[in-house]
């Protein structure tokens, strides 16, 4: 198994959400883009929901607390998709 080890925490400053991408810019001026469908909870949720976006702690992880998505930050420099379960994430969907 291999472990990420970093020289420095990363912090976000940003957050940015297109139709395709999740954009999450960093202090040290990095960015990291993913598509957006590996978060199908961020895919599937309207502009005001992903707008509505804090940052938990000193920036290690971003939430969403109208989706109730929670993405880390070394989870995305690790290339981490989201994690939930299919039938989780159908349950969630016939909530809405």
């Amino acid at each position: 198994m291999t472990t990420l080890v970093l020289e420095r925490e990363p912090v976000v400053v940003s957050v940015t959400i297109t139709d395709k991408r999740l954009i999450v810019d960093l202090s040290d001026d990095r960015s990291i883009v993913v598509p957006l469908e590996w978060y199908p909870r961020l895919a599937h949720g309207s502009l005001e929901e992903r707008n509505n976006w804090q940052l938990l702690g000193d920036g290690y992880a971003i939430e969403w607390p109208d989706l109730d998505e929670h993405i880390g930050i070394e989870g995305l420099l690790a290339g981490r998709r989201s994690g939930e379960s299919e039938k989780s994430f159908e349950r969630w969907l016939a909530s809405r």
